[in-house]
């Protein structure tokens, strides 16, 4: 099976992972066939690996944070309250909590790849 995962796959990988946990016996078996796509146990299992590496690497900072875009004074619905006024700013509390929510969604392998 190709390498690079579709959206559709990556939101039933996700998915499986919120039920099935890591105490679950055959939990990439499990995963595979919940995803649905051919994927394979090992596939499952070496995706959720580069998944953690990937969280491991933003957190480390090693992700430069976005530079949002501002809007004016009073912002709008995406970046109010991302960061106070206009997207732009923020305190720590503010960038811990965005960087809590980031979701990863790529069909590539990993972000130190993306950056070749």
């Amino acid at each position: 099976m190709s390498s690079n995962w579709t959206a559709k796959e990556n939101k039933a990988f996700e998915m499986a992972l919120a039920v099935y946990d890591e105490d679950t016996p055959d939990r990439w078996v499990n995963v595979a066939r919940a995803i649905g796509s051919g994927r394979t146990p090992e596939e499952v299992k070496r995706h959720y690996e580069i998944l953690v590496e990937d969280v491991r690497y933003i957190e480390s900072g090693c992700v430069p944070f976005p530079n949002y875009r501002t809007t004016g004074t009073g912002g709008d619905a995406a970046t109010a309250g991302a960061g106070g006024g206009g997207g732009g700013g923020g305190n720590k509390r503010d960038e811990k909590k965005r960087m809590k929510n980031v979701k990863i969604h790529s069909e590539s392998s990993s972000f130190k790849h993306w950056k070749k």
